[in-house]
């Protein structure tokens, strides 16, 4: 049976979702921050995982963003196949979400690369569309600072590379990111697929759960020795040194092509803003 969805209703998800994120950080990672003060070695350490919990504390009770930089939109939609949008274009409903929902926001998004010109109001957004089974729709918004992000890496590696090529090219990029994407950060991982679509997983990744293992055994068990590996850089929080410099890496994979092994790293920053909604 086909299930009819007003577009109106996702424009109003997407608002909810930017005034959630924008001022409430994610439970799993206040929990993950509180734990990782208590093993941080460094006293310095230990006093900025303090005040990036005291920063979120103040963001969610006194209705401020939890960082100046509110990112650029990017909203996952999973559709289920038997549902009908109605009442408007669902691309136009998104866009007014979000310029909705960033009325009172900082304004990041240009029109042009090149140009430079601030659109004004944060649209457009990035949007995923997936066709899943069902009639329900869930719309999970990341709201991506471009700190981080600009330190996101990718390399077609040769399949010979292997498991140490990829834990390498994972270190390298950690290591050459250092304080830029303020650590201690969330490290997303995609492995496989093509070109366009290891990024695609790498940002994904970043949507679990903080600390929940990939289901399958041989990707959980190398998420933990990545993260392993990463805190015994010796970066620590904010790059000011310390034993914290990642608090979760998260790998998601995709089948791929004998001649090569896609992977990429993107990162998330020690104010990771994302929420979901089901309708």
């Amino acid at each position: 049976m086909i299930r009819e969805v007003e577009v109106y209703q996702l424009q109003t998800a997407v608002q909810q979702l930017i005034a959630e994120s924008v001022y409430h950080l994610p439970a799993s990672y206040l929990q993950s921050l509180a734990a990782a003060q208590d093993r941080e070695q460094s006293p310095l350490g230990q006093q900025i995982i303090l005040t990036l919990r005291e920063n979120a504390h103040y963001a969610k009770t006194e209705q401020i963003p939890t960082c100046q930089d509110t990112g650029m939109a990017i909203i996952y939609l999973e559709v289920g196949q038997h549902v009908h949008f109605t009442g408007g274009d669902l691309n136009s409903a998104m866009q007014e979400g979000v310029r909705l929902g960033y009325s009172n926001l900082r304004k990041s998004v240009v029109a042009d690369p090149l140009h430079r010109t601030n659109t004004g109001d944060n649209t457009p957004p990035i949007l995923h569309t997936d066709i899943v089974p069902g009639d329900q729709v869930q719309l999970t918004l990341l709201m991506k600072g471009f700190g981080a992000e600009m330190m996101s890496r990718l390399r077609m590696l040769p399949p010979a590379a292997g498991v140490t090529g990829v834990k390498q090219f994972v270190l390298e990029t950690i290591e050459l990111a250092g304080p830029n994407a303020c650590p201690p950060v969330i490290v997303g991982v995609g492995l496989g697929s093509s070109f366009d679509g290891v990024a695609h997983l790498a940002k994904k990744a970043l949507l679990r759960p903080l600390g929940q293992p990939n289901p399958a055994a041989h990707l959980a068990q190398l998420e933990q020795e990545l993260l392993d590996d990463i805190n015994d850089l010796g970066i620590g929080p904010q790059g000011l040194g310390g034993s914290v410099t990642a608090l979760a890496v998260h790998i998601e994979s995709f089948p791929t092509h004998i001649a090569a092994l896609p992977v990429a790293v993107n990162l998330n920053c020690s104010a990771p803003r994302k929420a979901t909604i089901i309708i």
